[in-house]
């Protein structure tokens, strides 16, 4: 039996946690090991404890607190900020070099950003909303490539649904 209802195009999403490296998770677990220290002289098995607690208390903050790049139902979302795909331009990716210039010299003070030491790549995002103060947004991403990808598909993909919309006119 066939149905009569539209086919759905497929949404473009992507989603990506902005984790610690994993140098910095290590650093962070010696907390745990100083806390029992400190502990110790008072009762060696409460010291012991505390330590491990605290130590995967603060590895596991770290991991949760960790900021999303995800692009999904017409939206992009970086950190705690959104945007519509139909407010975003042209979508540069840089890896290396360039991206220590795009996070360093290069980033205007117009743009926002949310930038992670550890993670080399960068994209860079024109914001066309002739309202929004900001010129692009740039931030750190593992797959710059996808990211642009993606963000364009969504683009295309919000355009052809906004297209679709649009009633036809009476006769």
């Amino acid at each position: 039996m066939h149905s009569s209802a539209p086919a759905t195009l497929p949404t473009a999403t992507y989603r990506e946690r902005l984790s610690p490296s994993l140098w910095v998770l290590v650093s962070a677990a010696v907390c745990g090991p100083m806390v029992a220290l400190v502990l110790a002289p008072l009762d060696t098995v409460i010291g012991l404890v505390a330590g491990i607690v605290v130590g995967a208390l603060v590895v596991a903050g770290l991991l949760a607190l960790s900021p999303v790049v995800e692009v999904s139902d017409g939206w992009l979302r970086v950190g705690r900020a959104r945007i519509e795909v139909r407010y975003l331009g042209a979508v540069e990716t840089f890896l290396g070099e360039d991206a220590r210039q795009a996070r360093g010299p290069g980033l205007s003070s117009s743009s926002w950003h949310l930038l992670r030491g550890g993670i080399d790549g960068v994209a860079r995002v024109e914001v066309v909303d002739p309202h929004d103060p900001v010129s692009h947004w740039v931030f750190s991403t593992r797959t710059p490539a996808r990211v642009a990808a993606v963000i364009e598909l969504a683009r295309r993909d919000g355009a052809a649904s906004a297209a679709t919309d649009v009633a036809p006119p009476e006769a």
